[in-house]
């Protein structure tokens, strides 16, 4: 996992964010185990503290669960893996969107551009 962070968001969030992009990509599956607290802070390189932190928001999200003495687990829940992936979509799109507006370009300036950018690909 990357050690470098944006200072724009919380630390605990951009490692939340990582796992749960390893996790819509399927590098993470459901039922597995995420590494203990304190591997996690040292594969990370941030304090102990942020990583609890980090599971407990993706307790909260509903993406984890943590068994007693056992650890963390990705929870076993399809319809979970695609409302994130679904959410993470809308992010990206959006993202994408305001800096296009922010451009002067318009709705059908991105379709058009992002229609023969698509088309370029399939070319490669």
């Amino acid at each position: 996992m990357a050690k470098d962070f944006e200072a724009s968001k919380p630390i605990y969030i951009q490692i939340a964010d990582k796992i749960i992009q390893q996790i819509v990509r399927e590098e993470v599956k459901p039922g597995d185990k995420l590494p203990s607290v304190r591997e996690m802070a040292i594969q990370s390189g941030v304090n102990p503290n942020t990583i609890q932190r980090t599971y407990t928001e993706m307790e909260r999200m509903g993406v984890v669960e943590t068994k007693r003495g056992q650890g963390t687990f990705v929870v076993e829940r399809a319809e979970i893996v695609m409302e994130m992936k679904q959410s993470m979509q809308r992010e990206i799109i959006g993202q994408f969107v305001n800096s296009m507006t922010e451009l002067g370009i318009s709705k059908e300036q991105m379709v058009v551009g992002l229609d023969e950018f698509l088309r370029e690909g399939d070319r490669s």
